[in-house]
Order: structure tokens, then sequence, then C-alpha cells
């Protein structure tokens, strides 16, 4: 099933699956903790760990996206934004690199026949749940931060099953088509490994007893 979810997911890299997350009434203080994450300020900082880090998987995914995004500064925006709002959730960056091609086809103004809009297909109700209700999710950092902050909000739900989150990111809970090609999309598509680890490893003196 895996295989067959991967090659779907590699024969499919113009067409959007995209779903509609479904509103769920939220207590006060969930509304209010989302409302917090939601809150729309610039990065302060990269959320790479150092200069190289950040050198290599922009190079790296750069490469694989630049049939999806032709425009250099635009791809390496896109990246650098992407990073920032899946490591500031707790996400593998690589993981929604897979769910955006699945969601949307990278299509920054994508909006499916339920009305979810953007990269990540976010329901409009979320900005007036979230949000200050006329947040733009056409807007690059403002459709990331939503997007990512609304999957880390299901996986905490489903305390970390990630098939159960994607079903509810996608509103398709207990049907295995959808997780099944996010996640051959992730590992098919865009895993990744930095090349340091492996130099490191092949150079490192042996251990001495």
């Amino acid at each position: 099933m895996r295989r067959l979810a991967t090659l779907f997911a590699l024969l499919l890299p113009a067409i959007a699956l995209a779903g509609a997350q479904k509103y769920e009434p939220l207590s006060d203080s969930v509304r209010a903790a989302l409302s917090r994450s939601i809150a729309d300020q610039a990065p302060p900082r990269s959320s790479f760990r150092d200069p190289m880090e950040s050198i290599e998987w922009l190079t790296e995914m750069s490469q694989r996206l630049e049939k999806k995004m032709p425009n250099r500064e635009n791809r390496l925006e896109f990246l650098r934004s992407l990073h920032y709002e899946a490591t500031r959730a707790g996400l593998d960056p690589q993981l929604v690199l897979g769910l955006i091609q699945v969601e949307s086809g990278f299509k920054k103004y994508a909006v499916s026949s339920a009305g979810a809009r953007g990269f990540m297909q976010v329901m409009p109700f979320w900005t007036k749940l979230i949000g200050s209700g006329d947040d733009n999710l056409f807007h690059l950092r403002t459709n990331l931060r939503y997007g990512c902050t609304i999957l880390r909000h299901y996986l905490d739900i489903e305390q970390g099953d990630l098939f159960r989150a994607l079903g509810r990111y996608n509103g398709s809970l207990g049907r295995p088509e959808y997780p099944n090609l996010v996640r051959g999309a992730w590992q098919g598509q865009w895993v990744y490994a930095s090349r340091r680890i492996s130099v490191v490893t092949q150079e490192s003196p042996a251990a001495t007893p």
C-alpha cells in the first residue's frame, strides 16, 4: 500500500486533492491557545540551527521544487517561510511539503470546491474562529501559519496519530486515501537527510577503548 501511494503521488504533481477541515466547537482555552499561535508576527530569527544547514536544505529543496515554482526568489521565500512555520509548530517541514503537494499542487491561489484556500487549503471559518476575521489566506506566511497550526492542533487531539490527524485536516477522517497520498508524497519526494551527517560519520576517528 505504501509503494502504491508513493507511486500515485509521484504521478500526480499537478493535481490537488483538497478537502475541507470541518468546523468543530472549541473550548475557550483551546481557542485562546490557537489564537496565540496564529498571531501574525514576522519571524524573529531563522528556524535553521546554523547557516550551513540552511544552505544545504534550501539548495536541496529548491532543486526538487523548481518545476512547480520556476521563479527562484519566490521559491526560496516559500521554502524559508515553510521551514519556519513548520518548525515553529513542531512539524517536519518535509511532511508539510508533502501535504501541500497533495492539497494544492503548490498553487498559491488554489480554491477547493468547499472554499478552502491557498497552499495548505485552509477553510475560511478558521480566520473568524481563531484569527482576526479578515486574515488573507492567500498571503504566503498567513496561509502557512494557519495550516501548520491547524495540523498541530489535530495531531494534539489525536495524541500524535498522524493518520487520523491528516484525515481531520482533509475532512476525510477514517478514510485511508488522503493520509496515504500525503505520506506517499512526503516519503517519495521530500524526505531529506543532511549530507553533513554522513560526512561526519565517515570522517570521525575510530573510538578508542
